[in-house]
């Protein structure tokens, strides 16, 4: 589909962010529109971490703009929003150094999301009304649903720091998902993976982003998964874009192979 028939949903006007003399991203721009899937790659210190934290809320750019529609059409300024505050909005993300609660459970991870979606009031909470129940019981449900449709729900009481490494990456996911985003940011979500579970990674994004109409932007450095996978990338090289364009157009092109040091991007077969 072409981006002409797309609604835009994120525009980044030349972002810039300054730590005291280092000027760590310089005027990057880009927009990105609903449904696409959109990967970020560059050497490692280019500054696509960085990006992430603009663009997430951690960071408040040093110049430039950020604006972000949500799915209800509204128009959000989103360079000073806290993280919080973007999350409600629509954005959600995940961290390339898993931030699971390892001493909770699988399904209290998840619920902690949810938090957002409540609608009690504390004295609910502390007198345990009906209402209090009711949401309860409303989160307990949501939780399960997701917990299912990933196939993680017979772990569901387990401590989050006892599941296989594959597993806390599939529940951070979950996690960033429970929040009902429109825009789904994942840094490095195959860092440490095998391939084997590279390759169910793959067939996950293209999962939630079918099944629950999300836009991604992704941030890796498995080629094999950033080309198989990604419509459009965009390449940082210290703090700027150097190069954007479809795989085929990345693989050949002279500046991106230069920064990866001449090695050759590989066109993996999409999942």
């Amino acid at each position: 589909m072409n981006n002409n028939d797309r609604k835009l949903l994120l525009q980044a006007n030349e972002i810039s962010i300054v730590f005291g003399g280092l000027r760590a991203v310089s005027d990057f721009s880009c927009e990105l529109y609903e449904g696409e899937l959109v990967g970020l790659i560059g050497p490692n210190g280019a500054g696509k971490t960085t990006v992430f934290n603009m663009l997430s809320g951690i960071y408040v750019p040093t110049e430039g703009e950020i604006n972000f529609w949500s799915r209800d059409g509204r128009l959000h300024r989103a360079s000073k929003m806290t993280p919080a505050q973007l999350n409600r909005i629509g954005i959600a993300r995940t961290f390339q150094n898993i931030r699971l609660f390892g001493q909770l459970s699988v399904a209290d991870n998840v619920r902690i999301a949810l938090h957002s979606r409540r609608c009690v009031s504390p004295f609910d909470v502390l007198f345990r009304t009906p209402r209090f129940r009711r949401d309860e019981q409303v989160m307990t449900e949501k939780v399960d649903e997701l917990l299912h449709l990933f196939k993680i729900e017979g772990k569901k009481d387990d401590l989050a720091a006892n599941l296989p490494y594959g597993e806390q990456r599939k529940l951070e996911i979950v996690r960033a998902i429970a929040a009902r985003p429109s825009l789904l940011l994942l840094d490095e979500p195959a860092a440490g993976m095998n391939p084997q579970e590279t390759d169910e990674l793959m067939k996950l994004i293209a999962f939630i982003r079918k099944e629950f109409n999300l836009t991604i932007l992704l941030i890796e450095h498995d080629m094999h998964l950033v080309m198989g996978i990604c419509e459009r990338i965009m390449v940082l090289d210290y703090g700027r874009i150097i190069a954007s364009g479809t795989p085929e157009m990345i693989k050949s092109n002279p500046e991106v192979i230069k920064a990866y040091l001449g090695t050759e991007l590989p066109v993996a077969e999409e999942a």
